[in-house]
């Protein structure tokens, strides 16, 4: 019986997504994960405002927090109803974007390629474990000089961070493919290409999109590391700008909104990687346990 609605149409992205949506509610999941949220605020409450714990009471309390974000008339200047907060937030996510899209670009095809071909991973390999280990901080400075304004060198250093990532795991995905695929294309009389795209593309897909996972999560914090350093807007500089005039306040709001921007933004990366994977799930349904 074919996956359709009741009017005989294919059920549509959105249809899908409020499925699933519904379905997840029938699971002890997501109350789980507000339970665990509550439990962390109720320890950061104890910690901060009720017991006075050292070091914990050096720190905004989650109350006064809350407060300031939730006000219209906030006393050091941002919350939900201002503008700039949104302004910080809108520059973040543009240059994550641009940074994860560009990284995805060239990382996904360099590592199918480093996985598929022994010669030319002998080439790039080498000089990709020699650049990985710098640590981000370390490029700042030669993004500077290299790019002109604030905007060409934090999206460079998020692109360079996520590239690594991207890479390595699209190659590992293609060395995983067992070896069996390529002897029935070639038994089969496949041409090379029709290898390529029919069994190292599709078999390096789970970990293609695991990497794009952790490579959404490494640019939201080598992004952040390079707008505390160089830039005039974003989530990094409004966190570095409120520590440097003691807008503590601002400062762990900015960090919570960093963390719950970062969240759903690595959701809808694993959203459409369930999407693309469907076809894996119905093969593994159908080849049983």
């Amino acid at each position: 019986m074919s996956n359709q609605g009741v009017s005989g149409h294919a059920p549509t992205g959105f249809q899908y997504f409020l499925y699933k949506t519904w379905k997840s509610l029938k699971t002890p999941m997501p109350y789980l994960a507000f339970a665990g949220i509550g439990l962390w605020l109720l320890t950061y409450f104890l910690l901060n405002e009720y017991w006075k714990i050292f070091p914990f009471f050096k720190i905004p309390g989650p109350v006064e927090v809350i407060t300031e974000w939730l006000s219209r008339d906030p006393i050091w200047g941002t919350s939900l109803f201002t503008e700039d907060y949104y302004i910080n937030i809108w520059v973040s996510c543009r240059r994550v974007i641009i940074g994860f899209a560009l990284a995805t670009v060239l990382g996904v095809p360099l590592g199918l390629f480093m996985g598929w071909s022994k010669k030319f991973k002998d080439y790039t390999f080498p000089v990709l474990e020699t650049l990985r280990p710098i640590p981000i901080l370390a490029w700042v400075p030669l993004a500077i000089v290299m790019f002109s304004g604030f905007e060409t060198p934090i999206i460079y250093l998020a692109t360079l961070a996520s590239f690594f990532v991207t890479a390595l795991n699209t190659m590992l995905g293609v060395e995983s493919i067992d070896e069996s695929y390529f002897r029935a294309a070639g038994c089969l009389g496949s041409k090379k290409r029709h290898v390529f795209i029919n069994v190292v593309v599709p078999g390096s897909l789970p970990f293609i999109f695991t990497g794009l996972q952790i490579s959404i999560g490494v640019a939201w914090f080598s992004l952040v590391a390079a707008e505390m350093i160089s830039g005039d807007y974003g989530l990094g500089y409004m966190i570095m700008a409120s520590y440097m005039v003691n807008k503590y306040t601002t400062m762990v709001m900015a960090m919570l909104t960093l963390g719950l921007v970062g969240w759903i933004t690595s959701a809808m990366v694993r959203a459409a990687g369930n999407r693309m994977m469907r076809w894996r799930a119905k093969a593994l349904g159908q080849g049983g346990v």
